[in-house]
């Protein structure tokens, strides 16, 4: 009997050559039909596309199998983390979820107004959908969707940010015993920076690592001392005081002799300096938190010290005497700031120049760590310049102090007139006004003005002003040189900026224009004046004088750009729609200004002129 093969014809019983039979796809075993749609260059539209064909690519493409986990995979590789390994799952199901979610959060960015931002509340969906598509969106050419990522990145701060503060909320409410200062200090630094990098995790590991160095250098001076034997994780005391000073010793060499940690003497309320992960990059930081780290590697070594909430300068203490003792001479205070050193109750007065009673001796919990913590950062917030970073600072700061202290009536004033301050939130304000009425009916008059006005700020809201539009080509804008989206120089103090706003004469106070010294420029505070973002970091009121467009036009790093501008274009920023509706006319004048010269047009003359210094703050730098 004549075998059939693939491709020739079959010879049948009466003789006759019968049509060769041709192999189809659906003829194919399921595991190479799944090694076929799993090529990369299938995206979902094909696998939706095959799986209509028939019921044999329909059942290969279901849901649980392998094609769809590919798709999924292949699409949004950050959110495998939230699967276990070979676990089994709908994954078309949860595809169609993620792409829906993707299109929701594009419709809600786009949507958002700098004026409605800070409102949001919740988005309503799977929160690690949300935070993939945002990173997916701040991913993306970094040129060009300039205003989408804006908000995509405020968005993304916010939710974080929510996260964290629920468990921070978890941490607060485990027993005393079993709170870590350096889980405290790393959920702070996390609010701080929700948008770095940062984990208990990998903070831990760079301490195990200076640990490990520590043991190293103890083994030199003591190869049996009990300390070597203490494994990751494990609750050890070393009782003998003779062997926990080896520890501290050795302690000291290697964080400040072999990696020169030192106390930030020099840019102290640089709030950097109270963040553990920046402490630990940088080697350097304040009195809270070197103490944090030093007491935390000392614990892991097997000695016990205790925070110390001392005036002006924060401390440890290190018993000397059986556990108990309350007497403030029984203790050797160690100053982390200060490389370690060791002092007696006398002479930690010496660090703050004055006597203090024996109650500031005393050990501190946790909590009370936390709160001087984040103290810290609420003084450098207020200390802030009024913009946006020292706003910034300022709201995570209150948030986190009310949330270890929610009943602090001078911190929840200040949170309620910073909010109010700001133009945000004005029902959250309202809750904050009557809270402060339950808990301080004393302070009503404080109470009854903001409550008064923040009222009127929901019903302005309900009726809001129309912004006002600039025409270059108004009778009184003819002065006007320069448009939104040109790339700046200012002559005199060399920085590089990019305009987003100008008044056709300067509009600000006359002690501004006192204090800057307007008066001493050759035009004076009658000429153009324009709101720039500078390179590094700061928003400006510039006079026309002073600036000239830039001869080599390059990108500006300021975190507001989006804000304003919605694609940077090699010579110049395209404005956004919000941006252009109040200035409807300068776009064309930004793209005839910043196109190349004809090579046979003649050069513009110089306009380069002598002009004064002067320091230029814009009037809108601190809307967040």
């Amino acid at each position: 009997m004549a075998t059939s093969v693939a491709g020739e014809g079959q010879l049948s019983l009466n003789g006759i050559v019968s049509e060769p039979q041709t192999k189809k796809l659906t003829d194919l075993p399921t595991e190479l039909l799944e090694y076929i749609l799993c090529f990369p260059v299938l995206k979902h539209v094909d696998i939706c596309n095959v799986s209509c064909c028939c019921k044999r690519l329909h059942d290969v493409c279901h849901g649980r199998g392998k094609v769809w986990g590919h798709q999924y995979k292949l699409r949004w590789p950050r959110l495998q983390r939230f699967y276990r390994q070979n676990e089994s799952c709908d994954w078309l199901r949860e595809y169609k979820t993620r792409h829906r979610v993707g299109i929701q959060i594009r419709r809600t960015v786009e949507s958002i107004s700098k004026r409605f931002f800070t409102e949001i509340e919740s988005l309503g969906m799977p929160e690690h959908f949300c935070e993939d598509e945002l990173l997916f969106i701040l991913n993306t050419d970094k040129r060009k969707s300039l205003t989408l990522k804006y908000y995509a990145k405020k968005i993304l701060y916010f939710l974080r940010q929510q996260n964290i503060l629920r468990s921070l909320k978890t941490f607060l409410e485990q027993p005393a015993e079993q709170q870590s200062a350096l889980e405290g200090a790393v959920l702070v630094d996390q609010y701080c920076n929700p948008l770095a990098d940062v984990t208990l995790d990998s903070i831990s590991a760079q301490l195990d690592e200076i640990t490990e160095k520590v043991k190293k250098m103890l083994r030199l001076k003591n190869p049996s001392h009990p300390s070597l034997r203490i494994a990751q994780g494990d609750c050890f005391v070393v009782e003998d005081f003779e062997l926990q000073r080896q520890v501290l010793c050795a302690l000291n060499s290697v964080l400040y002799e072999q990696l020169q940690y030192k106390g930030n003497e020099f840019d102290y309320y640089n709030p950097l300096n109270s963040y553990i992960h920046q402490v630990l990059l940088r080697h350097t930081g304040i009195p809270i938190s070197l103490s944090v780290l030093y007491m935390t590697l000392a614990q892991r070594l097997g000695v016990q010290l205790e925070p110390v909430n001392f005036p002006n300068h924060f401390l440890l203490r290190w018993c000397q005497k059986p556990r108990g003792s309350e007497d403030i001479y029984d203790f050797v205070y160690i100053d982390a700031f200060g490389r370690g050193k060791q002092l007696t109750a006398k002479e930690c007065e010496y660090l703050i120049g004055h006597q203090v009673t024996a109650d500031y001796y005393s050990a501190i919990s946790t909590t009370e760590v936390l709160l001087r913590m984040v103290g810290n950062l609420l003084n450098i917030g207020k200390r802030g310049e009024g913009n946006e970073k020292s706003y910034q600072l300022l709201r995570d700061s209150l948030d986190l102090y009310l949330t270890i202290n929610p009943d602090n009536v001078q911190y929840l004033l200040l949170q309620a007139r910073l909010y109010f301050h700001l133009g945000i939130w004005p029902e959250k304000v309202l809750d904050i006004l009557q809270h402060i009425q339950a808990l301080d009916p004393s302070q009503h008059g404080a109470v009854g003005y903001l409550v008064q006005h923040t009222l009127e700020h929901i019903q302005h809201k309900k009726h809001p002003v129309a912004p006002e539009v600039k025409k270059r080509s108004a009778p009184e804008h003819k002065e006007v040189q320069y448009s939104v989206g040109l790339i700046m120089k200012h002559k005199r103090s060399g920085y590089n900026c990019v305009i987003y706003g100008w008044d056709p004469k300067c509009t600000m106070s006359q002690e501004w224009i006192t204090t800057m010294r307007v008066h001493q420029l050759s035009k004076g505070a009658n000429q153009p004046f324009y709101n720039v973002l500078v390179q590094d970091g700061t928003c400006r009121y510039a006079a026309q004088e002073n600036l000239e467009p830039h001869s080599a036009p390059l990108e500006i790093g300021h975190p507001e750009v989006g804000r304003y501008f919605s694609e940077f274009s090699d010579t110049h920023y395209i404005a956004n729609e919000e941006l252009q509706t109040r200035y409807p006319e300068d776009m064309d004048v930004t793209l005839d200004t910043s196109a190349p010269p004809h090579p046979h047009s003649p050069r513009p003359p110089c306009t380069c002129s002598i002009s004064l210094q002067f320091q230029c703050h814009t009037k809108d730098l601190t809307t967040l």
